[in-house]
């Protein structure tokens, strides 16, 4: 049996979670604000928080991270949008084992086995969370540099291909594959597809046979 609190200020989304958990022994609460979490923390202190940290009133990660180890026996679900950064996801992920990530356009399952997880003192990631983490890490041991993805993606740009149609060739997501374009867009310091077209070229990427403008 778990206790669980749902810090979400989305009516809908509370909703969602309450249905989810309707068949659970435990108490199912709500939290409105930081001060009510820790109240409701305060009494039931081995809770499973699901939270959407970007809707709620936190300051930073700091705070969150004080919280989450002063109610040690916590499990903490963070649902949220896809503002997460991979920076927060690394420095909230690695500094404990409470958290577990997962997104609200995501899939059904992943909500359920974070939730199942959560309630026996795991962590559970998503697919999408785990892929950030691992762009960043790549970003920052070569920040100068395109990977070999990147370049493998910027080439299809040039091309003329979608990033749906760049995500199917590489069996990979629509998310990991925007991620990716975001990045080459920063490192190149290019806006627009076309600006990337350019780019391939001058590094000899592409020739003029294989695109159309």
């Amino acid at each position: 049996m778990s206790n669980y609190v749902i810090a979400d200020n989305q009516e809908l989304t509370r909703f969602a979670i309450e249905s989810l958990l309707q068949n659970n022994e435990g108490n199912v609460v709500r939290a409105f604000n930081r001060a009510g979490l820790v109240s409701l923390l305060t009494q039931y202190p081995d809770a499973v928080v699901v939270l959407d940290y970007s809707l709620f009133d936190f300051q930073d990660e700091d705070q969150l991270l004080i919280i989450a180890e002063r109610f040690g026996q916590s499990a903490w679900i963070l649902l949220s949008d896809d503002e997460l950064t991979p920076q927060f996801l690394r420095r909230v992920l690695y500094a404990s084992h409470q958290f577990s990530v997962v997104f609200k356009d995501g899939a059904l399952s992943d909500i359920r086995e974070a939730l199942h997880a959560a309630s026996r003192g795991n962590r559970y990631l998503s697919q999408r969370a785990l892929e950030a983490i691992i762009l960043q890490q790549q970003e920052e041991e070569k920040p100068d540099l395109l990977t070999q993805t990147e370049t493998e993606i910027i080439k299809a740009i040039a091309q003329g291909k979608t990033t749906k149609e760049i995500a199917a060739e590489r069996f990979s997501s629509i998310h990991t594959v925007t991620t990716h374009r975001k990045n080459i867009f920063r490192k190149l310091g290019i806006n627009t597809a076309h600006e990337a077209t350019k780019y391939a070229l001058r590094a000899g990427l592409i020739d003029a046979s294989e695109f159309y403008i």
